[in-house]
């Protein structure tokens, strides 16, 4: 998971932009900003890989709990790491996007 400083910055602050525009300067409703769209679909697709190595790690681990000869307990043991890694990633993203949220809603406007 590739999560670029730069571009959660800018999209943060064309987020800020767009609600400094006047009242009378709103966007039409059947406009969407494609960044945010781009982003949202960046992090679906971040988010969607996590839990698939969550599966896939559960998975070899019932195989090789159920006798499966083709799998090793290092082969089980290296996914499920990987799995565990990848979940922590998510979590401190989630912690820095949420704590770089309350700082922008904390700002004086």
């Amino acid at each position: 998971m590739d999560v670029k400083a730069n571009s959660l910055y800018q999209e943060m602050q064309s987020m800020i932009g767009q609600t400094r525009m006047p009242a009378n300067e709103l966007q039409p409703s059947n406009e969407i900003n494609p960044s945010a769209n781009e982003f949202s679909t960046m992090l679906k697709q971040a988010v969607d890989g996590v839990n698939g190595m969550q599966l896939e790690s559960k998975d070899l681990q019932q195989r090789f709990e159920m006798g499966d000869k083709s799998l090793s307990l290092a082969e089980v043991m290296l996914t499920k790491e990987k799995a565990g890694i990848a979940f922590e990633a998510t979590v401190q993203v989630r912690n820095k996007v949420l704590e770089a949220y309350k700082t922008i809603m904390n700002m004086p406007v």
